[in-house]
């Protein structure tokens, strides 16, 4: 059996001997030439600017719409009688804000039962 300097020897006597040196096996060649494909391919690729503004316009629908919905859920819940005491006895009882306590309370139309029990699920 050959030792580990043996064969380096015998790998550097082939490089004497061709003039040329001895390449190695390349494995992560195909990965390469695989990644080149892709990139060739999304450098290809256009988006068009019509393409582009009908997206955000639609993007920019949607968000408008989700504001006015937003704004007018929160009118509604401005419009509901809450009682000072309902909104302290939750406070006192589950330790959170006002402001949470307030916005449970709306919610369920002033129902202290419903607004506990939502805020202890």
């Amino acid at each position: 059996m050959a030792a580990e300097g043996d064969v380096e020897l015998d790998l550097e006597a082939e490089e004497n001997c061709t003039g040329k040196p001895v390449e190695k096996p390349r494995k992560h060649d195909s990965g390469a030439a695989d990644l080149e494909r892709v990139t060739d391919y999304a450098e290809e690729k256009e988006i068009s600017s019509s393409d582009l503004q009908t997206a955000m316009s639609v993007i920019g629908d949607r968000r408008s719409r989700e504001q006015k919905a937003k704004q007018e859920r929160e009118k509604e819940l401005a419009k509901v009688i809450i009682k000072k005491e309902d909104v302290e006895l939750i406070m006192s009882e589950l330790e959170i804000p006002r402001i949470v306590a307030e916005r449970s309370l709306r919610e369920h139309m002033g129902n202290v039962v419903e607004a506990l029990i939502a805020l202890t699920n």
